[in-house]
């Protein structure tokens, strides 16, 4: 028995609003689970998983058409659906009134439920939000039937305010594995027992490194699980060195090339270390113009002789000022240190 597991698409999302990209942003979320659904059917997947957020906020009915009909293009293929908490349940959802195609079973009640799939002897499990926040411990309430079979918990949650659990009570459950959700980066809780998929493709400048699903095979020798990183681009962190020598010029020059070596396509944040020339300014505006630069955090520091203007200013508010700041070497102090002199010496000028 294949399957895959996958959750967090959030269709409808506009992770990068108000930059030039983000109309295509959100064209690739839902290309990519139109991939996602190619996958399904050319690896000839007997389960797929979507434990919770397939969309970002309530589902339209002209969009559910649209997913219903890429889930009928895999009639082969088990489709099981929960909610969790950005497409939660409420009244008169349309989760819950949509006509799906034969192979979808939404598990959207707010209790437990299970589903039998006799063509690969698996037991499905799973609960859906019914609101935005589930912070009791229900992962406790839900129980392995005993039966003979694979049996697979689906569970949206991981911090207090969502579906909180712990990960040693749920390792010693009776489940051959735990698909989980709501965590966007993938992550590997217990090697083919049980992982975050993580998000489909990464949707906030924080979720750093690959996104993609995770595919599983079940066998005589027991379950062998793969994450499958299949994400379009990646928020990627990227780091420079400048000098005192270094010009604007020459420092998007290496922003550009470092961008090239890791992909274009990517979106990129930008730190800027080291010390530069005391009478230059590094333009953040400029540099965003670059490419697909959604943040610049300048931590670079004046290059100043601190002990020459001790000297020079002693006496003065900036001398003064020095002298306050000599036993202060933690990083917010010298960072306050650095912005201050910089400001007193312009206004000086």
């Amino acid at each position: 028995m294949k399957f895959i597991h996958t959750g967090d698409i959030h269709l409808g999302a506009s992770p990068d609003l108000g930059y030039p990209w983000n109309e295509k942003r959100e064209k690739e979320i839902w290309g990519s689970f139109k991939r996602l659904i190619a996958v399904a059917k050319q690896e000839e997947v007997d389960l797929l998983l979507i434990v919770g957020d397939l969309f970002h906020r309530q589902p339209l009915v002209r969009e559910l058409k649209e997913i219903d009909y890429l889930f009928s293009t895999i009639p082969e293929t088990r489709i099981v659906i929960t909610a969790g908490n950005h497409d939660f349940i409420k009244p008169n959802s349309q989760y819950q009134k949509f006509v799906w195609s034969d192979n979808v079973c939404g598990m959207w009640e707010n209790d437990w439920q299970e589903q039998y799939y006799p063509e690969c002897d698996t037991w499905v499990y799973g609960l859906s939000y019914h609101g935005r926040e589930i912070s009791q411990r229900r992962a406790r309430e839900v129980k392995h039937n005993g039966k003979d079979g694979t049996h697979i918990l689906m569970l949206h949650g991981g911090d207090e305010s969502h579906l909180p659990f712990d990960k040693g009570e749920l390792l010693k459950s009776q489940f051959d594995y735990v698909a989980l959700g709501h965590i966007h980066r993938p992550q590997i809780l217990a090697e083919n027992k049980m992982a975050f998929c993580g998000a489909l493709e990464p949707l906030d400048r924080n979720d750093i490194g690959p996104h993609g699903y995770i595919i599983g095979e079940v066998n005589e020798r027991g379950i062998r699980t793969q994450f499958v990183a299949a994400a379009t681009r990646e928020y990627v962190p990227i780091s420079i060195e400048v000098n005192p020598q270094m010009t604007q010029f020459e420092l998007a020059n290496k922003i550009s090339v470092a961008m090239e070596e890791k992909g274009l396509d990517n979106i990129f944040a930008v730190t800027i270390e080291g010390f530069r020339n005391g009478e230059i300014f590094f333009s953040s505006s400029r540099i965003m113009e670059l490419g697909n630069i959604i943040k610049v955090i300048d931590e670079s520091k004046p290059n100043f002789d601190i002990e020459k203007l001790y000297h020079q200013y002693k006496g003065s508010l900036i001398g003064d000022y020095i002298e306050y700041f000599t036993d202060k070497e933690d990083e917010t102090s010298q960072k306050a240190f650095y912005y201050g002199l910089n400001a007193l010496l312009e206004a000086k000028r």
